[in-house]
């Protein structure tokens, strides 16, 4: 036994060396990470404090809505694939409880119990025996190359890797029901705007039969006007078909049968829109999908680990004791107890465990390549919707301005018109103009709301 412990006192300082060393985040250049919005190439120079980041309000701060939020807590509650993702969590847990108690020693107890006869030279033939075991063991491997340590840590990377995709899970859901409401929210405006439009097609095609039949407008007008009213009865069809599929999708978000979604109005939303950012480490802390990557490189790491320590001995030493009457020699019974000790060193396995490490070393190479590529893919996620918002927030002001000229083009070509300097074919052109802006103008403020969800995502939102 002396020779054993030095044996293995001797293993352990000469072959050990880095077995037991704990992963720590490789260099990761974020440098320019994020190119400024407002510039065609340069990048965001100085980042913002990580503190001050967009990304880190909670949900409830950045969308306001009170029936947003009462969908976004439904949702959060009772969306099937977070509910799964939260499954899958509680299943890596377990498993690292079990791997935790692999340190533990193995313990069996089991009974054993037989009837026989033996001849004598009595006057009885033979004589029954009876004889009884109660056997108790206990083996424990030493853990001296780190074997099992390291594939402790690797689930335990794996668990963090997971409950990174739960938090990636659930902002998706957030922000996917909060898109599902803001275009709800637009098509609400659309139909609306559609439905005035409409309404001025009508009374344009009644107008036009009256001065056909007045010999003052020629049936080519008649024709055109119905056309053009018929043609908006077909945008209101439209419409209405794209709310109850939008209502349909959202409701399966919350976890619901498709019905119709409590909601308020476009012109009565409200988001931030000054944003800091933060850059670099923030992107690494804050996004669920590039921890939940570094996570996997970490698991790769400690994988190597455990491939190399099984190029090492494996040494178990364990007692077994056992309460018998030795086949019924013994009565009544005693105890039996063995020490035992033994020692495995693997010497030729086919290239099975060189081919192990080498798979390890790859698969972390791997790894490190799908981390840096999230974080430049995160990066690109933050400048676009930077971008995006800048530009809608831009087109929107612009079109604000063009629906502000256009009504006052309206009620000058209505003045032309009653003062019979012009036909109503063209105050007709122009009532279509504005209605047509307005309808761009709802899809402008649409899409700058979609780009602070975007930017919100982006960053790693989804806090509570």
């Amino acid at each position: 036994m002396k020779k054993l412990v030095m044996f293995l006192s001797a293993a352990l300082l000469l072959s050990s060396c880095g077995l037991y060393n704990k992963y720590e985040r490789p260099t990761v250049d974020t440098e320019g990470l994020i190119r400024d919005p407002l510039s065609p190439t340069d990048t965001l120079a100085v980042a913002p404090q990580d503190t001050a980041s967009f990304g880190n309000l909670p949900w409830r701060s950045v969308f306001t809505d009170p029936q947003l939020q009462q969908l976004i807590e439904q949702g959060l509650e009772r969306n099937t694939n977070l509910l799964n993702a939260a499954l899958t969590v509680k299943r890596y847990e377990v498993m690292l409880s079990a791997a935790k108690l692999a340190f533990l020693p193995a313990v069996t107890i089991g009974s054993q119990q037989n009837m026989g006869s033996i001849s004598t030279l009595h006057t009885d033939p033979s004589v029954e025996t009876k004889s009884y075991s109660i056997p108790v063991s206990a083996s424990w491997t030493l853990d001296l190359f780190g074997n099992i340590l390291s594939q402790k840590r690797s689930t335990q990377m794996k668990l963090l890797g997971y409950k990174d995709y739960q938090m990636s899970v659930r902002a998706q859901v957030i922000s996917g029901i909060a898109n599902s409401y803001y275009t709800l929210l637009m098509l609400d405006e659309q139909l609306r705007i559609t439905k005035e439009m409409a309404g001025m097609a009508k009374r344009t095609w009644e107008i036009t039969q009256q001065q056909f039949e007045l010999g003052r407008a020629r049936a080519n007008a008649v024709l055109s006007s119905e056309a053009a009213y018929l043609s908006t009865l077909t945008k209101i069809n439209d419409f209405e078909r794209q709310i109850r599929s939008t209502e349909n999708a959202l409701s399966l978000l919350i976890g619901q049968a498709g019905q119709q979604i409590p909601r308020s109005t476009l012109a009565e939303q409200s988001l931030p829109n000054e944003f800091a950012v933060g850059v670099g480490v923030a992107l690494l802390k804050n996004r669920p999908d590039v921890h939940n990557a570094e996570m996997n490189l970490a698991s790769c790491f400690h994988d190597i680990q455990t491939a190399r320590s099984k190029f090492y001995p494996t040494i178990t030493i364990g007692a077994s004791a056992a309460f018998t009457n030795n086949n019924g020699n013994v009565n009544p019974g005693k105890w039996l107890t063995t020490l035992f000790g033994s020692l495995t060193q693997p010497v030729f396995q086919r290239g099975a465990l060189i081919a192990g490490l080498k798979v390890s070393k790859l698969q972390y190479e791997q790894a490190f390549n799908t981390w840096q590529n999230t974080i430049l893919k995160a990066g690109n996620e933050v400048s676009d919707a930077l971008v995006n918002y800048n530009q809608y927030d831009a087109n929107s002001k612009i079109e604000a301005q063009r629906v502000e000229a256009l009504a006052k083009a309206v009620d000058a070509t209505i003045e032309l018109y009653h003062s019979k300097g012009i036909t109503y074919l063209e105050v007709l052109t122009a009532q279509s103009q504005l209605l047509s802006a307005q309808l761009t103008l709802a899809a402008d403020d649409f899409s700058k709301m979609q780009s602070v969800v975007s930017l919100y995502t982006a960053l790693g939102g989804g806090g509570k």
